[in-house]
């Protein structure tokens, strides 16, 4: 800003005398176009010898060679600065436009790795303008909240809870979990995340309780009004239709609570979902503590690991729709399993299979990790259910890569408290995909969406998602074309696959797993981004603290934002 305003130029006007004028009109063209390149450049084609200039009332003669060399040096400045502010300002455009820097010199891919990585960062402060909430007895009532599924399609359920209580200025009550979903999970809140943290941490944002006071509950006419709302409504709606009736009965419970609430909402309420998911919802100690145990133990064995969420469970086969080469005895099993849902239509396993819509074998997420370049000494944790097929499955995989390790491999004791809660048993795994070097998905469901949201907010950490539509008509010809032609397609497949920063794009899929409105840009020398470029230019940002941390990371200030104004003022000064 400071570059912008101090170059303006204010300075006189130069008058020059009249002869100089009436030598030009003797010599003057009929040609119009020459006329205006006589007077443009009359200082390098026709100086003359000397001219005449008003200064002070009094008439001076000055030698037309020193007003050249005055207007040339002049002019040597006004350029000199014009490109210093230019320089400036096509380096804050680079920290201003998130899409473009990744693409500015790709070079090679690191597979562990992306180089763009530490220039980004999760950044869901609140703003100075963010409303306090109302306490627990002036709010408009209590929201009862029945999630559903297993514990990531819960973890939606619970997140989005917070902001329906925020819109509706409600008393949120720990949310109920489900009990009855294909898992049969008897844990409830309390057995999975800290209450209390999840209290105090969202304290400035709703009033949550434990539970509806009895006393409350004994005055109510009624029980509580319950209501399933459409899936992904509106704030608007939540306003216009559940509003009025929390007002009336005061006590509501919501069921079947997932994807109930819009994916693109305004910038606090995306921000506080950020808040809830990545900093609220903290498992409980013993959860903690024994996913760390198995993540050290990972790294004592490797530097660096692959987390491989492989979601192959009968179910998820049977949903899919899809055929893996089972005969009839996998067409009858998965078939019985499908008729649960009773309102899937009836789909066709190729047709599934070339829209992408099938999870990845084992022994394909093996090939496409080969292929990208992981060798096979690359230490594996798998996270998984039961694998339909089990082990005759999973032989393929660790063929491919033998430093195959489970949770019941490097936990046995630990786990055996842990073995009647699917739930439980998937916060571990949870833990250790988040911790990896690399987290790669066989498919595109809950968990795997909201480790990619969660990874991307914590710095882009390598998220590899297969794009199957590609990949698979690459697995139907593998054995007819070499291997390296096919390493080299499975690589181009990829690309756009591999959770680089320039896949955030905003408005796409669901904000859970890319909450694009929480990423944040670090400052940096735009000379980090290509080791070609001869940066020149220095950052001034002199009071640039790198550690300062905030309740939720970086410091809004230290986010480049306030550079906006910078950049304006210098698109004026080149404007003017």
């Amino acid at each position: 800003m400071g570059v912008a305003k101090a170059w303006r130029y204010t300075g006189g006007v130069l008058v020059l005398a009249k002869n100089h004028h009436h030598h030009h009109h003797n010599h003057k063209s009929n040609n119009p176009k020459q006329q205006n390149q006589q007077h443009l450049h009359h200082c390098l084609l026709w100086p003359p010898p000397e001219t005449e200039a008003v200064v002070g009332g009094q008439r001076w003669r000055i030698s037309w060679t020193v007003v050249c060399g005055v207007l040339l040096f002049v002019l040597g400045l006004v350029s000199f600065f014009a490109g210093h502010v230019a320089s400036d300002l096509e380096w804050y455009s680079h920290r201003l436009v998130k899409q473009e820097v990744v693409r500015f010199s790709p070079g090679p891919v690191d597979i562990w790795k992306s180089k763009f990585s530490k220039f980004y960062y999760g950044c869901s402060e609140r703003s100075p303008y963010y409303a306090p909430p109302a306490r627990q007895l002036l709010s408009n009532g209590y929201l009862l909240i029945a999630a559903s599924g297993g514990l990531n399609q819960q973890r939606t359920g619970i997140t989005d809870a917070v902001i329906v209580a925020r819109i509706l200025n409600a008393t949120l009550v720990i949310p109920e979990l489900d009990h009855h979903s294909y898992w049969k999970d008897d844990s409830d809140f309390a057995n999975i995340f800290d209450v209390d943290w999840f209290i105090s941490f969202l304290a400035k944002d709703v009033p949550i309780v434990k539970r509806v006071p009895d006393k409350y509950m004994r005055s109510l006419e009624k029980p509580p009004y319950t209501m399933r709302v459409p899936r992904k409504s509106e704030p608007q709606f939540y306003l216009e239709e559940v509003l009025p009736i929390l007002l009336r009965r005061r006590v509501i419970q919501l069921t079947k609570f997932d994807y109930r609430l819009a994916s693109d909402l305004d910038e606090e309420l995306q921000r506080l979902r950020c808040r809830v998911n990545y900093h609220a919802l903290r498992f409980t100690k013993p959860i903690q503590n024994l996913g760390q145990k198995i993540v050290m133990e990972m790294r004592k064995m490797a530097t660096r690991f692959i987390a491989i969420h492989l979601r192959f469970e009968p179910d998820m086969l049977a949903f899919s729709g899809c055929y893996y080469g089972g005969g009839d005895k996998e067409r009858i099993e998965l078939g019985e399993i499908r008729k649960r849902w009773v309102t899937l239509p009836e789909t066709s396993p190729d047709g599934e299979r070339k829209r992408g819509k099938c999870p990845l074998t084992p022994h394909e997420v093996g090939l496409m990790l080969r292929a990208l370049g992981f060798e096979n000494n690359t230490y594996l944790y798998v996270a998984s259910g039961e694998i339909y097929g089990g082990d005759d499955t999973l032989k393929p995989l660790r063929e491919l890569f033998p430093n195959f390790y489970t949770k019941e491999m490097l936990a046995s004791e630990e786990l055996q408290p842990f073995l009647p809660y699917s739930s439980q048993l998937a916060a571990i795994d949870y833990i250790v995909c988040d911790e990896s070097d690399v987290f790669v998905t066989n498919n595109n469901g809950n968990m795997a969406k909201i480790l990619a949201g969660r990874r991307r907010y914590m710095g882009h950490k390598r998220t590899i998602r297969p794009n199957a539509k590609k990949l698979n008509a690459l697995f139907l010809k593998r054995d007819k074309i070499p291997w390296v032609t096919f390493a080299k397609k499975v690589k181009s497949a990829q690309q756009g696959f591999l959770g680089e920063p320039d896949e955030m794009k905003t408005g796409r899929g669901e904000f859970h797993e890319y909450p694009y409105t929480c990423i944040c840009k670090k400052p940096f020398k735009f000379s980090d981004l290509d080791s070609n470029y001869n940066a020149t230019q220095t950052v001034a940002k002199s009071s640039f603290n790198p550690e300062a941390e905030t309740e939720y990371g970086r410091n809004e200030e230290y986010q480049g934002v306030h550079n906006e104004v910078a950049v304006k003022n210098s698109v004026d000064f080149l404007a003017d």
